[in-house]
């Protein structure tokens, strides 16, 4: 997780009235984008006996949690669906010890195909960049792309990385087999390697979508998604309501309720595309 999410995270704590350090101690864990790790932390936190605990930004972190306890009760901040991966009975009635924040990152990555199509309706070829460390959310991200590629008539080239070296050398194999863009997968550790990614795609003349902001924002071409910063404010502030003594049963897991689409013209001029007035048309934010 990002210090600025955790800082977006923190900040929804304070507001619903608990400031860490005084009346709140908040126990920090972090995988470092090794998911092996993660059912070992869960295990610590249970035995620890911890009033609650959250799961920020890691599909598997959120289904290692529901595996540990039955009775802590877990917030979790997830790009997939819950309900289709077991966490949840219903997004309305969660059930069970489980709740929190799901910005349903799968579904959203069509319409990031749909834009880069829109962008560059030449390319026939578009790879997708997942992180096969996390198979079950990855599995669903193919899939729900591939569905996508074949309603536009396009191939799809999928490529697995789980390093700073895997994503360096996968720049390398798409551009190999054709590959016009790219669409980066919404996992949490790409999101840490925002910088190396941009970098790559301007070495390579490949332009990339990527679900936040905070890739054109690193000089990357585009983003389509919704506002990560605020998914964890909201996490922090589901994680204050659980701590004064809601259930998280009977919880709704939020959702969001509006998408931004970001261009970076200045990296779109030094690519050489010309941006689609139709396209540029669409983009609630255009970075110069």
């Amino acid at each position: 997780m990002a210090i600025s999410s955790a800082h977006a995270f923190r900040d929804g704590l304070r507001q619903a009235g608990y400031v860490e350090s005084r009346n709140v101690a908040v126990e920090w864990r972090w995988a470092e984008g090794h998911n092996e790790r993660v059912p070992g932390i869960l295990a610590d936190l249970v035995a620890r006996q911890v009033a609650a605990i959250a799961v920020l930004g890691s599909t598997v972190g959120a289904q290692a949690a529901k595996a540990a306890t039955k009775t802590i009760p877990i917030v979790f901040m997830m790009g997939g669906d819950p309900v289709d991966f077991g966490l949840v009975a219903s997004l309305a009635r969660p059930g069970a010890n489980i709740t929190g924040v799901a910005i349903l990152n799968v579904p959203v990555i069509a319409k990031r195909l749909d834009l880069l199509h829109q962008m560059l309706p030449r390319a026939q070829t578009i790879a997708l960049l997942v992180n096969p460390s996390n198979p079950r959310f990855a599995e669903a991200e193919r899939r729900e792309t591939q569905s996508a590629a074949q309603a536009l008539g396009l191939q799809l080239y999928v490529v697995d990385a789980q390093r700073e070296d895997e994503i360096a050398s996968s720049f390398s194999k798409l551009t190999t087999q054709g590959a016009g863009a790219v669409l980066i997968s919404a996992d949490a550790y790409f999101f840490n390697q925002f910088s190396q990614i941009s970098a790559l795609a301007a070495r390579h003349a490949i332009p990339a979508i990527a679900q936040f902001r905070e890739y054109p924002a690193v000089g990357g071409l585009m983003s389509y998604g919704s506002d990560i910063a605020e998914a964890y404010h909201e996490a922090g502030a589901y994680m204050a309501r659980v701590l004064k003594g809601e259930k998280p049963a009977e919880m709704p897991v939020m959702q969001p309720t509006k998408f931004q689409f970001v261009i970076n013209l200045k990296t779109a001029k030094a690519l050489g595309l010309e941006i689609p007035a139709t396209v540029l048309a669409l983009a609630d934010e255009v970075i110069e």
